[in-house]
């Protein structure tokens, strides 16, 4: 089916999602905008560290991260789901800690997202706390997309992610959450620009959906964000 972004006239849907009896719901989109493309380079960039310093704070620091950067990136995604951005979006970029009224504004776009839409996000992350080589697969992307222009931060942060991974579970549901949504936008801007490019409908990647992880070991932003009940 397709969804429509709101607004007091018809629009052209921006997606369409249908269900595959081996691979699940597929969503299609149309061809992003440049304007939409060109936030989801921008909101993947972070301050992951680049050192692994052994006190709580660090820990604290990376996950909080976590939260505004999957809270980013679901506003983003509801935008790509809508075909269009509000007219300001100032308030995305700080990187101050999330509350107050940019809290409001990133979780209510966050609410806005189509199901269908949301569910790959739900995939990827449920598929990368169900598989052994979540760090290896987390850490790089989360880093290399942080520093794209700076190998040596993206190599420390690599590492620091990815022992950060293996030494603290409870850390790993929310780099997790960080991770599935940064591919989500990402791979729906690659979607887009296959379809502009081709002409044919090409579905946003997604990871096999795994098993839901237990909630009580899953902090209730994630919970919320992800509508998990």
């Amino acid at each position: 089916m397709g969804h429509e972004p709101a607004g007091s006239g018809p629009v052209a849907p921006v997606f369409t999602a249908r269900d595959d009896p081996h691979l699940g719901r597929r969503v299609f989109p149309q061809p992003v905008t440049p304007e939409l493309a060109a936030l989801v380079p921008r909101v993947l960039r972070a301050d992951w560290p680049v050192w692994l310093d052994p006190g709580p704070r660090l820990l604290r620091d990376v996950r909080e991260l976590c939260r505004l950067q999957t809270s980013r990136g679901l506003a983003v995604l509801s935008w790509l789901a809508a075909g269009r951005a509000p007219e300001d979006i100032a308030w995305l970029w700080s990187g101050r800690r999330l509350t107050g009224p940019r809290q409001r504004l990133m979780y209510d776009a966050a609410g806005a997202i189509p199901g269908a839409a949301l569910g790959l996000v739900v995939a990827n992350w449920t598929w990368v706390l169900d598989t052994r080589f979540a760090s290896q697969v987390t850490a790089p992307y989360l880093a290399g997309t942080a520093y794209p222009d700076d190998g040596y931060a993206a190599a420390q942060a690599t590492v620091t992610l990815l022992r950060i991974w293996e030494r603290h579970a409870e850390a790993r549901p929310a780099l997790g959450a960080a991770w599935a949504v940064g591919r989500t936008i990402a791979d729906w801007c690659k979607a887009g620009e296959l379809r502009a490019a081709y002409g044919h409908e090409v579905p946003v990647f997604t990871y096999p959906r795994g098993p839901l992880p237990t909630l009580a070991g899953v902090r209730p932003w994630i919970s919320r964000l992800f509508r998990l009940g």
